[in-house]
């Protein structure tokens, strides 16, 4: 298990710190924890964005497609912070 981290400024948005732990081998994230100075409306959305990407590849079409299907299903609001900006950061783990 390989352990990540970075910080990222989002193009016209918030700061972003990505935490999370992926198997190298598989490719596959296992854990991740999003923090920043940006707001998720209601406030479990947070949680329910992190959930959705657990167990999926490093890859910007499949990370991008969970997060927007979540923020979709769940009547998300996300200010300061986009799920293109979410994806970059999160991609940016394992650069």
């Amino acid at each position: 298990m390989t352990h990540a981290h970075t910080v990222y400024k989002i193009p016209h948005g918030k700061l972003v710190k990505i935490t999370l732990e992926y198997d190298p081998q598989t490719n596959l994230i296992q854990k991740v924890n999003i923090t920043g100075d940006f707001f998720i409306h209601p406030e479990d959305g947070l949680e329910l964005l992190e959930t959705s990407i657990q167990d999926t590849f490093f890859s910007h079409d499949v990370i991008i497609k969970r997060l927007d299907e979540t923020v979709t299903a769940h009547h998300l609001t996300l200010i300061g912070v986009t799920t293109e900006g979410l994806t970059e950061g999160i991609l940016r783990c394992r650069a």
